[in-house]
């Protein structure tokens, strides 16, 4: 099983980020910067990952290092009425149209 989970960051992400900047043109500075990720984990365990850095040590992409350095806390809100699914394939597909519907309602966004 995966579930899809969103991650509100600092908005300091924005300002000193310069490709999680280039990915939100659409950004007003308004609503919230926000990580979407998908895991065979819980959110909570997941989250906690990304805080500890153990994946971004490893070698792993940015967005684990967004995480770690301005990731603040799990917006249930915006993720705990999507059912998790039962493979990988469909959880990348539900967590890229996550993020971008999350982007169309003017939040700056972060996904793999």
């Amino acid at each position: 099983m995966y579930t899809v989970y969103v991650i509100e960051l600092s908005k300091k992400v924005y300002s000193e980020n310069k490709k999680f900047r280039e990915a939100n043109p659409q950004f007003n500075g308004v609503l919230e910067c926000l990580y979407v990720g998908m895991t065979s984990k819980t959110p909570k365990e997941r989250f906690e990952q990304h805080k500890s850095g153990s994946l971004s040590k490893k070698g792993h992409n940015i967005s684990s290092k967004i995480v770690e350095q301005y990731g603040l806390y799990l917006r249930g809100s915006l993720f705990n009425h999507i059912d998790p699914v039962q493979t990988r394939a469909e959880a990348l597909k539900l967590e890229k149209e996550l993020a971008l519907e999350l982007r169309r309602m003017k939040y700056a966004v972060w996904f793999n």
